[in-house]
């Protein structure tokens, strides 16, 4: 049994642009946050190359060197950190108790930041060429690939979406899909038959991505006859989803049939108060850097609030007004 186990402000499990932003806002709050990072700290942006849409980064940033930055600036005010694994937790009552191994740690509020994480689609070659040429999001990715021939995989309502704005950028966009039918709603299909620059390659995976440094090709494979063939490509864009990083609280907190944490509405609270849920791990819709790093400040701010609550403070209390002006 650890030593460390006297009981803390506020713990951050994860260490991503939420986890991070929510360090910073409570280490400047004195809340001397504990940041249980993970061993993959930093989330998806430490396998994403160019980071280009970041406000401040005015002329692009590495994705590591970004969240090397963001970690950087929490520590400048105290706050700590741990690289490894979150293994057990229990919200069953207070203080809230998160066990790295045999090491146990308490804290009277916690913040969920574990992100989610995209799917892949299994083979050998895509892990070769993530960040050169192999992304999961056509957001961050697109401007990449001016004048550029891509092929997305997936079937589902992300999958057009991801399609249809890759074609302001690339020169072909090509959708290829295992079966003749979509799961994506009828408006995104019809978008996409309209769209000159979209076309479908139904009944078909992705078998293997060519090139040495670059996505040269791709060797597709039919689900119906299982012929393969090869066809040349610069850019592949996998969109099958995303899975939420929330396995260890699934039992705990309330969360959607896709396993993403519930926040109550214009809060980052989960249904356990002192418990708050900040980035991708209870968002389906935009997961951007920017946006976690938003819901990371939110949850901050929520857990400060309750903490001060808790002590009795004045005006301070979670059903109390909001204060009008915040700082930035």
């Amino acid at each position: 049994m650890s030593d460390q186990n006297d009981v803390r402000e506020l713990i951050i499990i994860g260490g991503g642009p939420a986890g991070y932003t929510a360090a910073l806002y409570a280490a400047r709050a004195d809340l001397e946050p504990l940041v249980i990072e993970g061993f993959q700290w930093g989330g998806q942006l430490m396998i994403t190359s160019d980071v280009e849409n970041y406000p401040g980064y005015a002329d692009g940033v590495m994705g590591p060197e970004m969240m090397s930055d963001f970690r950087r600036q929490a520590e400048r005010f105290g706050s700590e950190f741990i690289t490894d694994d979150v293994t057990k937790v229990d919200f069953s009552g207070s203080p809230f108790r998160v066990w790295v191994g045999n090491d146990e740690y308490s804290a009277r509020a916690v913040i969920v930041a574990t992100g989610a994480s995209a799917r892949w689609l299994g083979i050998e070659s895509e892990q070769q060429h993530r960040g050169r040429g192999v992304s999961t999001c056509a957001t961050c990715d697109g401007a990449f690939f001016r004048e550029k021939d891509v092929y997305v995989v997936g079937g589902g309502d992300s999958a057009f979406e991801e399609a249809l704005f890759l074609t302001k950028f690339a020169t072909s966009v090509r959708l290829v899909h295992r079966r003749d039918e979509f799961r994506a709603s009828k408006i995104m299909v019809d978008r996409a038959e309209k769209n000159d620059k979209l076309d479908f390659v139904l009944n078909a995976v992705v078998d293997e991505i060519l090139g040495d440094t670059k996505v040269e090709g791709l060797r597709l494979r039919s689900t119906v006859t299982d012929d393969t063939w090869e066809v040349p490509a610069d850019g592949l864009f996998v969109a099958i989803g995303h899975d939420p990083n929330t396995g260890l609280f699934l039992d705990q907190l309330e969360h959607d049939a896709a396993g993403y944490l519930i926040a109550k509405p214009g809060t980052t609270e989960t249904n356990v108060p002192g418990v708050f849920a900040a980035g991708d791990v209870q968002d389906h819709t935009y997961r951007q850097a920017i946006t976690a790093a938003g819901s990371g400040c939110q949850a901050a701010l929520d857990a400060e609030r309750y903490l001060a609550a808790l002590e009795g403070h004045p005006g301070t209390a979670m059903t109390a007004p909001r204060p009008e002006a915040a700082e930035v």
